[in-house]
């Protein structure tokens, strides 16, 4: 069995101010241990880049070297894999999209839950209540 990591879960675990830190934390943690198959999505890594080393987003911005330390730590896992567009990726982009006629920032959701379901990961942690559009995905919030 697989899972994805949404943005959301990695920056609450590098935002040590965030209500969600102790939760998220634990779960990489845990994730770390486990070795279930954990996969991060090229655009999961480069939203929480953007927003972690941004000054007027995240409270306290990381350094472009503790952010992608945090992204090697985790890559570095023999169970972590990268998702990225396969053949055929903008044909199912297509069809989720002609469905849910998204718009601004749905339209980075669409491109993730497209990613997952091509590469057969359809269990997601996010706080994003966005992604229970696509009913082919299993939402999964931070255990407590």
């Amino acid at each position: 069995m697989s899972f994805a990591i949404d943005a959301n879960i990695l920056l609450h675990a590098a935002n040590a101010s965030c209500q969600e830190n102790a939760r998220a934390v634990r779960f990489l943690e845990q994730c770390a241990r486990r070795g279930e198959l954990m996969c991060l999505a090229w655009p999961t890594v480069m939203a929480f880049l953007r927003i972690s080393t941004h000054p007027g987003i995240f409270p306290r911005p990381l350094s472009w070297k503790q952010a992608s330390g945090y992204i090697d730590s985790l890559l570095a896992l023999p169970h972590a894999r990268v998702l990225t567009e396969q053949e055929g990726f903008w044909s199912l982009f297509h069809e989720l999209a002609d469905v849910l006629r998204p718009r601004g920032n749905l339209l980075p959701d669409v491109h993730l839950a497209a990613m997952l379901k091509q590469n057969g990961v359809l269990t997601l942690y996010t706080h994003d209540r966005d992604f229970r559009r696509f009913d082919f995905l299993e939402i999964r919030s931070l255990p407590e």
